[in-house]
């Protein structure tokens, strides 16, 4: 810290000076010009701090699978709070710990039994890395410390999930990261599969690149892949048909572990719990957040076979068998959050609900084709994505000029890039579905 900075005097800006907050993943200076605020959530809307309703399109940040302000949740976060406020993970439990627990792991497959609590995705990306590599050492395997991510995913910001991830604004910044990393390709093919329905059809040959880099460094070498089922944030790039068969069979063959980073596409966002149910397709450790309390309160969750469990359970009981965790693992009110979004998961159905509203949302997604500067569409179960053909020498600016004018319009969406992704509440209706597309209807054809 400068001297300059250390003696300078007490900050002294009024409280409701926009500069002291730097927000995340923010044009800051922008922001700041004309600030976007909300101050209530209901359901399907938020409320603008003047008053308008705005049609919520992202489910938060696809964190509010469940709607916002859900009565269940709420009270059993206000009954939490009263009762039980914190208590630690290290060497002590609550009873809510254990039964989040059971209860996420039962809507698994087999072997996925074991449940490890973070608070964020990134903090699950992490923990699912380490336990790879630790679980590796562990069964006499310590030659194995490669990961394998993959060109354009995303696996949150620690420096774990930005190694292995592969959006090059996320890690071009922040110098040589994690070492013995490598990426697979993406499997992003606009020639082939441009305005695909559901699962494209071209692409499977892409995971052939995996045997590549096998070959490279040796099988020996590698401890884990590691990617997103559907790949949300670089885009909505939807895995071809039989990818991710091929992938669980190669990291088979030559002992890798296989990560899932379900922190997206879990908690009903493809039409069933998870992408693992979906696909069909079994991983060895899965990470999960966002809907497990429906952006509540912050919490992840790392689902892990219980072959990589067991093998940690060995040596003196008295010992701790893996040295990591967070203060706030299995924090009392994210339980109870968790806890009470299951309910109304399974109370609404709304863990499948998605395949009920898929066709609509995808024959509404796909009719904007006609829109101008629109070149790819791409949907699965309730995630959508429009590209536009970026602006030359200006790119990402159409993408954000069109989320500016939907939120003026009553419309929450998410730009990446020049991509619009979409991924409403699963409660939304067939009539909120019109509305949603009727009005970014309405903005691409407004737009430059």
């Amino acid at each position: 810290m400068s001297s300059s900075a250390s003696s300078a005097a007490p900050n002294q800006a009024a409280t409701n000076n926009l500069e002291a907050f730097w927000m995340p993943f923010t044009a800051n200076r922008q922001f700041k010009k004309a600030p976007r605020m909300f101050v209530a959530a209901k359901d399907m809307h938020y409320t603008t701090a003047d008053g308008r309703q705005v049609l919520d399109g992202t489910a938060g940040l696809w964190c509010c699978n469940a709607g916002h302000s859900r009565p269940k949740v709420v009270e059993a976060v206000q009954k939490q709070i009263a009762e039980l406020d914190y208590a630690p993970a290290f060497q002590m439990g609550h009873p809510k710990a254990f039964e989040l627990a059971a209860r996420l792991a039962a809507k698994m497959p087999s072997p996925l039994d074991h449940v490890f609590f973070t608070n964020s995705g990134s903090e699950s990306v992490d923990t699912a890395l380490k336990i790879a590599l630790a679980y590796q050492r562990a069964i006499g395997q310590g030659t194995r410390t490669r990961l394998i991510g993959r060109e354009r995913g995303y696996h949150g910001v620690g420096f774990g999930g930005i190694s292995v991830g592969g959006i090059v604004s996320n890690r071009k910044t922040f110098g040589t990261l994690l070492t013995g990393v490598d990426h697979m390709r993406h499997t992003h093919d606009p020639e082939r599969n441009a305005f695909s329905r559901g699962i494209p059809e071209n692409g499977a040959e892409y995971v052939e690149d995996l045997i590549r880099i096998i070959q490279l460094h040796d099988p020996s070498t590698i401890a884990a892949v590691i990617v997103e089922p559907v790949a949300g944030s670089t885009g909505v790039l939807i895995p071809p048909k039989g990818y991710l068969e091929r992938l669980r069979d190669i990291c088979t063959e030559h002992g890798i572990l296989l990560i899932f980073d379900e922190v997206i596409t879990g908690f009903g966002r493809l039409g069933s719990p998870f992408a693992t149910d979906f696909f069909g397709v079994t991983p060895d450790l899965v990470t999960t957040a966002k809907g497990i309390t429906s952006g509540v309160i912050p919490m992840g969750a790392v689902f892990c076979a219980s072959g990589i469990y067991d093998a940690f359970m060995t040596g003196p009981e008295h010992m701790i068998e893996l040295f990591h965790g967070y203060t706030y693992s299995a924090h009392p009110l994210a339980c109870a959050a968790a806890l009470a979004t299951l309910d109304t998961y399974e109370e609404e159905g709304l863990l499948t609900r998605a395949s009920e509203l898929s066709q609509h949302w995808e024959d509404g997604l796909h009719a904007l084709k006609d829109c101008p500067h629109v070149i790819d569409i791409r949907n699965l179960g309730l995630i959508g994505a429009v590209e536009l053909e970026p602006i030359a020498g200006e790119p990402t600016k159409r993408a954000f000029s069109a989320f500016l004018k939907a939120y003026d319009e009553g419309l929450l969406i998410r730009t990446t890039g020049d991509i619009i992704a979409l991924s409403p509440p699963l409660i939304i209706s067939k009539e909120q579905i019109d509305e949603l597309f009727d009005k970014l209807r309405n903005v691409l054809n407004a737009i430059d």
